[in-house]
């Protein structure tokens, strides 16, 4: 070595720290602004989304008395409306495997998704035309109950005794060519993993086969449609966890009332609804072997979206 390479300085190592944002917010606190225009907007909001499910209730209601299949168009304008009314902009990406038309393979399809929020009705009622799955608790709150019942929603029980009724019931809509929407976490989750699936909801795509059973042979062919939904923009700005769990998911003992005050001070808000390849229920060996694909391509969407922004389509 030289003298001039000895008298070189060294190189020092630095330990940089690594700055996480995320870190400067409470864990139990959200971050939502709270100027006098932001409350403002917030009330406005509020009366308006009361007043259009009061109406919607008048719509559904008539809807069911009119021909055709208007009963199945009126909930996506009704949730449509609501979503304009937040301000909640929604992104498509894949293709819905059901529509309002047959399809040609005479398959129906039961569309399962992740679920961090209420808001996940909204934004999947206003693309989807399918019969929603929720628990019977919801059959007994004001307004949405009447909504929901007169939306023609399944509402199942959390009694043993009673789910079997409850599959029953899901089934008979599916011989009558309607597609089914639900949530097989069973309740709703702070957004940013998911909850274990409920196998026995799965039932409806794939029933246990007794003997001497009548209708064992008519159940309708189907196919389970994974779908994953994203809260992933706030003020056109990508959301973190934070945000994605304090912001817009609601889940614990949250109030509905203050989670929607929140939720209206925001400007703009958006989310992805990404439609993964539809799976044969006839290609998995049981329930839960069907439940755990399923599972897990919603979780790897859900990672997906939160990583990168594919090409998609607004709604």
């Amino acid at each position: 070595m030289s003298a001039a390479s000895s008298h070189l300085p060294k190189k020092k190592t630095v330990n940089r720290p690594v700055f996480d944002p995320e870190h400067l917010f409470s864990d139990t606190e959200g971050t939502t602004p709270n100027t006098f225009c932001d409350r403002m907007r917030a009330r406005l909001r509020t009366a308006a989304l009361l007043f259009w499910a009061a109406a919607g209730c008048v719509g559904q209601g008539s809807s069911l008395l009119m021909p055709g299949d208007m009963f199945r168009r009126f909930p996506l304008f009704f949730w449509g409306v609501a979503c304009k009314i937040l301000n909640m902009r929604v992104k498509i990406v894949g293709e819905m495997a059901g529509s309002f038309k047959p399809r040609s393979d005479g398959r129906r399809v039961i569309y399962v998704s992740n679920h961090s929020s209420w808001l996940d009705v909204l934004v999947l009622g206003k693309i989807i035309p399918a019969f929603f799955i929720a628990k019977q608790e919801v059959r007994h709150w004001p307004v949405i109950g009447l909504l929901t019942h007169l939306g023609r929603t399944i509402f199942i029980t959390r009694n043993r005794q009673e789910a079997g009724q409850d599959v029953q019931e899901a089934i008979n809509r599916l011989r009558k060519g309607y597609d089914i929407i639900f949530f097989p976490e069973g309740t709703t989750s702070k957004g940013n993993g998911l909850l274990p699936f409920m196998s026995s909801l799965f039932a409806i795509a794939k029933p246990v086969r007794r003997r001497n059973d009548p209708q064992a042979d008519d159940h309708p062919k189907c196919l389970i449609q994974p779908v994953t939904v994203t809260y992933d923009r706030l003020e056109g700005l990508p959301v973190g966890r934070h945000h994605r769990s304090f912001v817009f998911s609601w889940f614990g003992d949250m109030d509905f009332g203050p989670h929607l005050m929140g939720l209206g001070k925001w400007r703009t808000m958006g989310a992805t609804v990404l439609f993964h390849p539809p799976l044969k229920p006839e290609d998995f060996p049981s329930r839960k072997a069907l439940s755990n694909a399923a599972r897990a391509i919603i979780a790897q969407g859900n990672e997906d979206l939160r990583q990168s922004r594919p090409h998609i389509d607004e709604a």
